[in-house]
């Protein structure tokens, strides 16, 4: 098979995935069970997946359920997530170090099943993608991250393809109820 061959086939598969997604969306499903989903398409642990939701003039925490209580993100703040709600615009970094950042939600230790090693790792690459619904208003924003002592160690390098995908996934996760203002969590 021709390595555009295995491209095709990559997408598709990935496009299938999102459909999984996709049809969540009648369930009403937790954040948490649609999170992990999110986590397997994009290839990431648990603990490198984060959804804010917008409630007034900040950003809280979704998931991971270990950070609704460690505080709030003001939309005019500097933090990543407060710029992609401010400026509806995606961000990918491969080399997040170097990004001005918020560094402090990266030493809460996260829950789950898996390898603890990687719990508190910093980020070192990221995608920050805004949650719009179908009138225009952002909603939050989901962070797929790579974590790791080093970029290096960290995993491969996030592609424009991944940020596609992660675009469509928030197109999804705009329309899941978890997502309304003042909807319990």
């Amino acid at each position: 098979m021709s390595s555009r061959d295995q491209q095709g086939a990559g997408a598709m598969f990935a496009k299938a995935r999102m459909e999984d997604l996709e049809r969540m969306l009648p369930e009403s499903p937790s954040a948490e069970r649609v999170c992990m989903k999110l986590a397997r398409i994009l290839g990431v642990h648990r603990n490198e997946v984060a959804l804010l939701r917008r409630e007034k003039n900040s950003l809280c925490f979704v998931f991971p359920p270990e950070l609704r209580a460690a505080g709030v993100l003001p939309l005019s703040g500097s933090a990543v997530a407060a710029r992609t709600a401010a400026t509806r615009t995606s961000l990918l970094s491969n080399s997040f170090p170097r990004v001005r950042h918020v560094s402090l939600f990266e030493s809460v230790k996260l829950g789950g099943v898996e390898d603890e090693s990687s719990q508190q790792m910093p980020i070192q690459k990221i995608m920050s993608v805004p949650l719009v619904n179908s009138e225009g208003n952002v909603l939050g924003v989901v962070q797929v991250s790579r974590k790791g002592p080093d970029v290096s160690l960290a995993g491969s390098d996030f592609t424009g393809g991944d940020l596609k995908q992660l675009e469509k996934a928030a197109e999804i996760l705009a329309r899941m109820s978890f997502m309304q203002e003042g909807v319990e969590i």
